[in-house]
């Protein structure tokens, strides 16, 4: 099984799809392509009658790079990853971070695909799917996608924690086209894990992630924003970018999650991890009211910041 996080914020526990369903898909897709490409042949034939016989080889080869090759690009590019074929197993092509693809991956996997699909009969593809410990073909390898099962149960523990409030909009004007694929999968995966880690731990890998990300964007990360913040607040930023680009929507809000509530025995500030952090003492019991001591009011006790630093417990920026 492989944790994979979608471009719209989605984080998901996905398996990566086997060749038995990829086949099912593929056979699908085919079937349905071919029933077009034939009623598309014999229309053209039937207009282009009077015509010469190469005039007639160049639409049918035309035909064919239109049917079954252009259709599954602009398919997979216009549906996001979901084919009628994929549709109907329940599959999705992604990239390799979980994003959703652009026409540049369905472009890679459809011409790829021409050769190890439809050349050889789907032999190489096949050997490719068995040989990969993913079940890529040569198509996704090149492509940088991966082919997913969507029916799969959404785990309460992968959703990525919210930035802080105040950071909201602060990195909007980064320029994150230089920042590779692995590294936004690493990132997603820390946010979604910092919790489970030692904050020493958790601290160092967040300063290294931050460290590597300024250097793929060029703008050095603010020394008052930790880092586990900032990570957070860029990656709501590219998920924001991200739903733009593909549904035209707004900015995304993400709200507070399960997994933005520090667990037992984790240090956290504002909900991010901090290094000396000691875990959390436990709550003695009221005293029984036979021993002379007046019980406590319930509820809890309202929290009081320190001064100059907000109920979050980050220091707001000047």
């Amino acid at each position: 099984m492989s944790e994979l996080v979608t471009g719209e914020a989605v984080a998901l526990e996905l398996r990566p799809a086997r060749l038995p369903s990829r086949a099912m898909a593929i056979v699908i897709d085919l079937i349905v392509a071919m029933v077009v490409y034939i009623a598309v042949t014999v229309a053209l034939v039937a207009a282009s009658a009077s015509l010469d016989d190469a005039a007639q080889v160049a639409l049918s080869i035309a035909a064919f790079l239109l049917v079954l090759v252009g259709g599954p690009i602009a398919v997979e590019t216009l549906s996001h990853g979901r084919s009628l074929g994929k549709l109907a197993v329940g599959l999705r092509v992604v990239r390799d971070d979980g994003g959703p693809i652009r026409f540049r991956h369905a472009l890679v996997r459809g011409a790829i695909g021409v050769i190890e699909i439809l050349m050889t009969f789907g032999v190489v593809a096949c050997i490719a799917s068995l040989v990969s410990a993913r079940g890529r073909r040569l198509g996704d390898v090149f492509a940088g996608t991966l082919v997913v099962r969507e029916r799969i149960p959404v785990g309460p523990s992968g959703f990525l924690p919210p930035p802080p409030p105040w950071l909201a909009g602060r990195f909007s004007g980064l320029d994150l086209s230089a920042v590779p694929d692995g590294l936004w999968l690493a990132i997603r995966q820390y946010l979604t894990r910092m919790h489970q880690l030692d904050p020493q731990v958790g601290w160092a890998m967040a300063e290294r992630l931050a460290s590597d990300l300024a250097a793929h964007t060029g703008t050095p990360a603010p020394q008052d924003v930790p880092p586990g913040a900032y990570l957070a607040a860029v990656v709501q930023e590219r998920q924001a970018r991200e739903a733009r680009r593909a549904y035209g929507s707004g900015t995304t809000e993400a709200g507070p999650s399960p997994a933005s509530r520090p667990g037992p025995g984790v240090g956290v500030q504002g909900g991010y991890p901090y290094p000396g952090a000691q875990p959390a003492a436990p709550l003695s019991p009221q005293p029984p009211a036979s021993y002379g001591v007046e019980a406590a009011p319930e509820g809890p006790a309202p929290a009081v910041p320190p001064e100059g630093r907000s109920a979050s417990g980050f220091v707001p920026p000047a």
